[in-house]
């Protein structure tokens, strides 16, 4: 399982720019050049996807909601054990008592 960012470029993009590239041989000037189209890429594909979100509320997203919908923020160790914990074979007095401990966390 890989944890690759949404917006790492495909594949087949980074090697489109391999060829566009005007530096055919590895080298610090290829990489800028690699890292400033990646930047670019990302951020239009960050532009569309707040486009995206503008569109589906209607036009307007205060900039807090635009953040929590584009940048998640990942659940807490607390909120990631009880999730676990729905899960576990545990008997009902157990499932309280570690719920309860969790909670004063």
């Amino acid at each position: 399982m890989t944890n690759q960012h949404p917006i790492t470029p495909p594949p087949i993009v980074r090697e489109q720019w391999q060829l566009e590239s005007p530096f055919k041989v590895v080298s610090l000037e290829r990489e800028d050049y690699m890292i400033d189209r990646a930047a670019q890429w990302g951020a239009d594909q960050e532009l569309k996807a707040c486009c995206e979100v503008m569109r589906v509320n209607g036009g307007y997203v205060s900039d807090g909601v635009l953040c929590a919908i584009r940048r998640p923020k990942p659940p807490s160790l607390k909120e990631q054990a009880l999730k676990v914990l729905e899960s576990a074979p545990l008997n009902a007095d157990e499932h309280a008592l570690i719920r309860r401990a969790l909670e004063q966390l």
